[in-house]
């Protein structure tokens, strides 16, 4: 039995949320009015997974999960607008440590958990299993990263035609925000190949989590809304609720955004971006990056990256706030590296010829 505490200040969706958990099976909820309420349920009792709504009176949600994720982190899922102000806010949420987050449509209430009801449920039960991170700060977090970060030497027979044009090419979805917070601010300007990311996430989240990310990095990153040339330094995302693919551009290649397929789960579909990387580019000219998430996608596209001679690297499980993407990709023997997040920054230096200078700053040979 799951135990979740709802956390919302409408009486009406506190009502159909724990109906729909108690109708769902092998759930036992309670609810609560706003954050300070989840606080003290916290201490009173033991909870699986915590359902947490923004936007509340007394306590809000982003201070309620910040005071979570420092004392005694629990798996939380956010339950949030689809407005830009929503999406900062869940994505604020998501670097403080939240696992996962649901969607609020526009439209009634009863309509509104109509539609999520099998994305919540989904995502709660696959939060029980998750390992949530203890709060530090984006930017502390990013220092210690930063600190621990060990350069390894390439672990694979494959020969990266470093001189020329190449991708790195990154799937990620559930604790994926924090995972490239984790990784990409460490990147230096010079860094020699463009990076594309499929982060599975809704259109309306993709723009505001780039910016966002811009923000904190060396290298330019930008949402893909239209064909676009890559180039190094800069980090490419795939716009939500669509499909991205690589194609090529003279003696380059371009990021081109795509209507999501009917054939693949999951959008922004990871598999879809390295099959049409592999469609267009040596194998020995790609390095595929297989970060936390639920499901496969991927899995066998870079599976085939490392078959075809280049390379991947797999998130170990330890830091995964689900493992699995990664574990599909080492299942299907795949993984050139299993690494854990705060290393696979040095490792991608390391094998593109980027040097770390003394006092930690990176520079390109």
């Amino acid at each position: 039995m799951i135990k979740v505490l709802v956390v919302d200040d409408s009486a009406l969706m506190r009502k159909h949320l724990t109906q729909l958990l108690e109708s769902a099976g092998g759930f036992s909820p309670r609810a609560v009015r706003n954050g300070a309420e989840a606080l003290a349920a916290l201490e009173e009792a033991e909870f699986d997974v915590v359902t947490l709504d923004i936007n509340m009176p007394v306590m809000d949600g982003l201070t309620c999960l910040s005071r979570i994720m420092t004392a005694n982190p629990k798996p939380v899922v956010m339950v949030s607008s689809l407005t830009q102000e929503g999406a900062e806010a869940t994505l604020q949420a998501l670097s403080l440590g939240a696992v996962d987050y649901v969607q609020k449509p526009d439209g009634t209430i009863s309509l509104s958990i109509e539609v999520i009801e099998r994305e919540l449920i989904s995502k709660i039960r696959a939060a029980a299993r998750a390992k949530p991170r203890r709060a530090l700060g984006l930017r502390s977090r990013i220092v210690q990263a930063q600190d621990r970060t060990r350069a390894a030497a390439p672990a694979s027979s494959a020969s990266l035609a470093v001189g020329a044009p190449g991708l790195v090419l990154v799937g990620v979805s559930t604790g994926g925000p924090g995972a490239l917070e984790d990784i990409l601010p460490r990147l230096p300007k010079t860094f020699p190949w463009p990076i594309i990311v499929a982060q599975h996430m809704p259109a309306s989240f993709t723009g505001v989590f780039a910016r966002r990310m811009n923000d904190i990095c060396d290298l330019e990153v930008m949402e893909v809304a239209r064909q676009t040339p890559v180039e190094p330094g800069r980090v490419y995302l795939a716009r939500g609720d669509a499909d991205l693919l690589v194609t090529r551009r003279g003696s380059g290649y371009s990021a081109t955004p795509v209507p999501a397929s009917r054939d693949h789960i999951w959008h922004p579909s990871v598999e879809r971006l390295v099959e049409s990387a592999l469609e267009v580019a040596p194998a020995n000219r790609l390095i595929g990056v297989q970060l936390t998430g639920m499901g496969h996608d991927g899995a066998a596209a870079m599976a085939n990256v490392k078959k075809r001679g280049g390379l991947t690297i797999a998130q170990d499980e330890a830091s995964s706030v689900v493992f699995g993407m990664p574990a599909e990709l080492i299942a299907r023997g795949g993984a050139s590296l299993i690494l854990p997040c705060d290393a696979i920054a040095g490792q991608l230096n390391a094998w593109l010829g980027v040097a770390r200078e003394r006092g930690g700053r990176v520079n390109a040979r």
